[in-house]
């Protein structure tokens, strides 16, 4: 009877996880495909105004979250994770100019999401490898997600009728979305390293919080640290004489707040799915604004097929 009761406890347990994390990826893919729509009608130049007024924005929530959170300690590491982003982050808007929108968020979500899900079921860059009870429909799963990527056919449509200046772009905005991809898949990999590293002695992280939240300040705060630098820098360039938007502020101050929830959302979504789960859910969930109603149905069984792997 005992055994029965445990077992039993077990199984709600595991299904109030699932349930969170199931919720907490659909928030957040919500809020990641709606985030930019406040800024949408504004004009936002070079774009680096805009990305240090998200990024402050950002900044602003994990402090709130910190405090939520009781303040737990602060692992310097976990900035490098918020710098692979921000570095990231500021190739969007030349990406925008040179591809667009359609074919850049198809190619970085693309990335971002093999980057993610390889590093974590495959234990790159120094973290555990993730199992997963059923590895086959897992591997299904981030091959169906990615199966999106099929739009390079129409790169190559698009090259045909293109100049060979147009060409050289065309090709530039590919690269620097396909960089972009991989550097927003591995930020989550210092976080991850920091919890796998905590329950081996000998190691600094001894000790470290096992739940993702408790993490978010400091990735945050390396997003916002590096988009200051970059901006710094910007401003330097340009001799002091940056361009800025005014009307720009409190669209980008609100995209900031939504991409930060969303973010938030998807740390939880690792605690209790695992990252190996999460990245495709994520990653494909509305990415390209539906570019294809067909590639988006495969990305959706690819989803959900990786998703299940989990149960």
């Amino acid at each position: 009877m005992d055994n029965w009761e445990a077992k039993n406890s077990s199984t709600n347990s595991n299904g109030t996880e699932l349930t969170i994390g199931f919720i907490s990826s659909a928030v957040s893919v919500v809020l990641f495909g709606t985030n930019f729509v406040p800024v949408k009608k504004f004009e936002t130049g070079d774009g680096m105004f805009f990305q240090w007024i998200l990024c402050a924005a950002i900044w602003i929530v994990s402090l709130v979250v910190n405090l939520i959170q009781n303040c737990p300690r602060f692992w310097p590491l976990a900035m490098v994770g918020g710098c692979l982003w921000a570095t990231g982050n500021i190739t969007v808007v030349p990406i925008l100019k040179t591809i667009g929108l359609g074919l850049g968020l198809l190619i970085w979500a693309s990335f971002n999401l093999m980057t993610g899900w390889a590093s974590s079921r495959f234990g790159w860059f120094g973290i555990d490898p993730e199992e997963v009870s059923n590895p086959v429909l897992n591997y299904v799963g981030a091959g169906l997600s990615v199966l999106s990527i099929i739009a390079v056919l129409y790169v190559l449509q698009m090259f045909s009728s293109l100049s060979i200046n147009n060409v050289f772009l065309c090709i530039s905005g590919c690269s620097l979305a396909v960089i972009a991809g991989i550097l927003y898949g591995s930020s989550f990999v210092p976080v991850l390293y920091i919890k796998d590293h905590s329950q081996r002695n000998g190691t600094i992280f001894k000790g470290a919080s096992q739940f993702d939240l408790d993490y978010v300040f400091a990735h945050f705060s390396g997003i916002f640290l590096t988009s200051t630098i970059y901006f710094l820098i910007y401003c330097t360039a340009m001799k002091n004489n940056p361009r800025v938007y005014p009307q720009v502020i409190i669209p980008g101050f609100v995209s900031g707040v939504l991409w930060a929830i969303a973010t938030c959302c998807w740390f939880i979504a690792n605690h209790y799915l695992s990252a190996v789960v999460s990245f495709p859910i994520i990653t494909a969930g509305m990415k390209n604004y539906l570019l294809l109603l067909a590639a988006f149905c495969i990305i959706l069984a690819g989803s959900l097929s990786t998703a299940f792997s989990k149960v």
